[in-house]
């Protein structure tokens, strides 16, 4: 059965090559992530996204190639709603909440197009090429945080690091914990309560010039 994703253009309906691209890789993300990457076939595929083989194969030469550009999208959408939301504020508490607000989110899109799944819990995780691609949106991210940590604190790049590390790591780890245990406490009381934890620990690292916040 073809899914929402093609029903709306129809088998052979013309498309400008960028906007065919992004319904197939719309169609691919359902197949994978019902699937897993194994199981899914490009059959699948075509069919989800209402277009022959042939179609699919002019834009992707292979299953592996499909999976790798969705990958691409998706850590790219993680990595750049990270940068955003520390860009939103020069409050670091605050950016601290938006930049927890963006992994909650992106978590909670799991249920509707399964994106965070996609990334972080891939069934082809020891393929190379995935590997690589996994660990350049954890590298992103925590690059884009330790950019803000050393412009604001003096702090030299590693120690940067560790805590744009730790800020990150606990982000995804508490985001995907929340997700797995069927949200047991609000999205907003979690983003309230590891914001709380994380808060303390960063405080201790005031700007240049300025006292540790009194908590």
């Amino acid at each position: 059965m073809t899914s929402s994703v093609g029903a709306d253009l129809g088998r052979g309906a013309r498309l400008p090559r960028s906007a065919r691209r992004k319904q197939l890789l719309a169609a691919a993300q359902e197949v994978f992530v019902a699937n897993g990457y194994h199981a899914a076939a490009m059959d699948d595929i075509a069919e989800r996204a209402g277009v022959s083989k042939p179609v699919l194969y002019q834009h992707f030469p292979g299953k592996l190639e499909l999976y790798l550009a969705l990958l691409d999208t998706q850590a790219d959408a993680l990595a750049d709603a990270v940068v955003a939301a520390l860009a939103t504020t020069d409050d670091n508490r605050e950016r601290i909440h938006a930049v927890l607000t963006a992994y909650f989110d992106f978590v909670d899109r799991d249920d509707h197009d399964g994106a965070f799944r996609l990334i972080f819990e891939s069934d082809l995780v020891n393929d190379p090429a995935v590997r690589v691609r996994v660990e350049s949106v954890t590298q992103k991210t925590m690059e884009a945080v330790a950019d803000t940590v050393a412009a604001d604190t003096g702090l030299g790049r590693p120690a940067a690091e560790l805590l744009a590390t730790a800020l990150t790591g606990s982000a995804q780890v508490v985001a995907r914990w929340w997700l797995a245990s069927e949200r047991p406490v609000s999205q907003d009381d979690a983003i309230m309560l590891l914001e709380s934890l994380l808060w303390r620990g960063i405080s201790n690292f005031p700007r240049q010039g300025e006292a540790p916040a009194v908590r």
